[in-house]
């Protein structure tokens, strides 16, 4: 099959920006819906041991959903993806202070996410693309000199590709004009049954992780590097989610179940020299569906959904679950402004920031 694509309005935001949404469709299966509001994934179609294509993506049908639901769901974050502790920190002498509204178990504010208006909640520039039997989108997005706080205007390009091998590759590349910190990711949430199919207690997880960045209990990470030996959290040789999930575990009761950063073995925070490493895995033994993470990132935060209920209505008008999904966010420590021990996600002004993230699609 060739790579192709097509577009079609998706509908206003609550901005009043109109946005568009675009479908990609690989030389391989695999094929993508989605809308240059915030590069945001509404449907991701992927093949099981049989041959049959089902969304295995949590979303909504239009821009409305994000906009008085979780704004979250598949879209691109930045300009600092995860947690900043209580909205502030320092750089180069000066203090900053930025939107500090995540209120988390502990009650204590945070920033998340970029802050009240992220760039997940933008209309970026969107220009697709098929190179041979490449398809994919070009995003560009400008944020302006104190964007939610933030110093320094940065240009931003997310380009998402896909690959007649079934890859979805995501690369980021980010310019600032002043020193600022920047920290990308994508927070897609799988659930290999389909949206609607429940729990994602039984996907088997895989993370190559010696450990992980414990919280306190507004998730702040508390600067320890803790090994996951002996403890739920290790999921070097592959685990059930839904395993350990429940222990009464100290880290665990914080976030009602896995919401962690996990410092990958190959990675500059673990020693490793970078470039693009092994992240971990998804599998769905039911259907045989699975992916591999690749990137270049030297974490990895994994989030189950755990305050995802009943009352949210997704695609279809269908009702999530539980747990209905898990989130895979390859991305720098949370917090990391405030770690200095940490590698920095400061980028100077003028220096390119770069990124890449790949979804290697199979099934077994």
């Amino acid at each position: 099959m060739a790579a192709e694509w097509t577009v079609e309005d998706f509908g206003t935001t609550k901005y009043g920006e109109k946005a568009r949404k675009f479908t990609l469709k690989g030389a391989g299966t695999l094929v993508m819906e989605v809308s240059d509001y915030g590069g945001k994934i509404v449907k991701l179609f992927t093949a099981d041991r049989e041959g049959r294509m089902k969304d295995v993506v949590v979303g909504f049908d239009s821009p409305a959903g994000w906009d008085n639901g979780d704004p979250y769901w598949g879209c691109i974050i930045g300009r600092y993806g995860n947690r900043i502790a209580a909205g502030k920190f320092t750089l180069n002498g000066v203090e900053y202070k930025l939107p500090a509204l995540n209120n988390a178990p502990g009650g204590i504010g945070c920033n998340l996410h970029g802050g009240a208006r992220g760039w997940d909640a933008y209309v970026w520039g969107a220009e697709p693309f098929v190179k041979g039997d490449d398809v994919g989108i070009v995003f560009t997005h400008v944020s302006p000199d104190g964007d939610e706080g933030f110093p320094g205007k940065v240009e931003v390009k997310v380009t998402y590709t896909i690959t007649k091998n079934d890859t979805w590759r995501v690369d980021y590349e980010a310019v600032p004009d002043k020193d600022t910190p920047i920290n990308m990711t994508q927070h897609v949430y799988f659930n290999f049954k389909g949206e609607a199919g429940g729990t994602i207690e039984d996907h088997i997880l895989t993370i190559a992780a010696d450990a992980t960045t414990p919280t306190d209990k507004g998730q702040i990470p508390t600067g320890e590097i803790a090994k996951v030996d002996g403890t739920p959290f290790d999921f070097r040789k592959g685990m059930r989610i839904g395993e350990r999930i429940n222990e009464g575990n100290g880290q665990l009761e914080i976030g009602k179940g896995y919401d962690h950063n996990w410092v990958l073995n190959e990675g500059v925070m673990a020693g490793g020299k970078g470039g693009l490493i092994h992240a971990g895995g998804l599998y769905c033994p039911m259907n045989g569906r699975g992916l591999e993470v690749w990137t270049t990132e030297p974490c990895l935060q994994i989030y189950t959904a755990n305050w995802a209920s009943y009352d949210q209505t997704a695609k279809g008008g269908e009702h999530l679950s539980f747990r209905c999904g898990v989130a895979m966010e390859t991305q720098h420590a949370p917090d990391s402004p405030n770690k200095p021990q940490w590698p920095t996600t400061i980028v100077k002004a003028g220096a390119k920031y770069s990124s890449t993230t790949e979804f290697r699609f199979y099934a077994k």
